[in-house]
Order: C-alpha cells, then structure tokens, then sequence
C-alpha cells in the first residue's frame, strides 16, 4: 500500500489518513444523531434494529448467529443478548440448524418483520435526506464502491451467511 503524499511542512495531525478517518467518525455520528430517535420512536436501540434489518434482508430471513454476530460485529455473548431481547418481545426466535446440532438460527417473525417495517418508510426518509440527496449518482455510487472495498477489507465476516 502506498502512502499518500505529505507536504514536508506539515505535521502527521494534517496526515489525509487522519482527515479521512475523522469524516468517517463524523458522518457516521452526524448520521446516527439523525436516525437514532426515529428508531427509538419504535421502541428499539440501532442494534436492534440492525439485527432485524439484518435478518429481513437475509434469505428465509434467518441467520446462524455467528454469521449474525459476524455481521453486526457483535461478539456471540453480544449478539445472545441481543437475540434474547428481541426473542422476548417476540420479534425473533431461535430455530436449531438441520445439519448441525451444535448451530441456532435467529429467524425473523411476523411481528418482527411488522416492526421492521413499520420503521423502514420514516428511516429512509431520513436516509434519503442526510445520506442521499447532498451526492450526486457518481458520488453514491463511489461512495457505496469505497464502502464496500473498506468494509470487506476490515471486516471480511460482514458477508458472512450470505449467499
């Protein structure tokens, strides 16, 4: 990997690492002020409705929970408490894996798939206003290429469970 140029007057605080890590941090948090309310709104935290996004766009809308943990970077003691909140509320239930006796599946239920999609027209509102409409078609789709390559690269268990 190649380093980006510094100018030699600079200090390593001006380093373009430092400047792109820290939009990074700042959009995800500028994003996050925004969502957040709507999701709580709805009774849930942005984990769990990550984990219920997770599993309505997963096929049959289940997930081993270590490819749930995988995706949600949660650790497996993390995604269990996770997963028994939302079991709790009925919005997820456990299913065990027909081929390996030692596996459980986190699977969606209708109610969990109703609250999902009771939150999903507001949230892309929001979504198309702070995240969408300030970039161009070329910018979001650079933007969703650049993403895709980062995410994949520091976090190669993202796609976990996906086929």
């Amino acid at each position: 990997m190649s380093t980006p140029p510094v100018a030699p007057d600079t200090t390593p605080f001006e380093d373009p690492r430092i400047t792109a890590m820290g939009l990074l941090v700042e959009v995800y948090t500028g994003l996050m002020d925004r969502l957040s309310p709507q999701i709580a709104e709805h009774g849930l935290s942005t984990v769990d409705f990550n984990v219920l996004v997770r599993l309505s766009r997963s096929a049959e809308q289940r997930l081993r929970m270590s490819d749930l943990a995988a995706q949600t970077s949660l650790s497996t003691s993390g995604v269990t408490r996770v997963v028994d909140r939302l079991e709790k509320e009925g919005l997820v239930v456990r299913e065990n894996c027909p081929t390996d006796r030692r596996a459980l599946f986190a699977v969606l239920t209708g109610d969990g798939a109703d609250r999902i999609g009771g939150i999903l027209p507001g949230h892309l509102d929001l979504l198309q206003t702070w995240l969408i409409d300030p970039l161009t078609d070329s910018q979001r789709e650079g933007l969703l290429d650049g993403l895709r390559i980062v995410r994949d690269t520091t976090n190669p268990g993202a796609r976990a469970g996906i086929a």
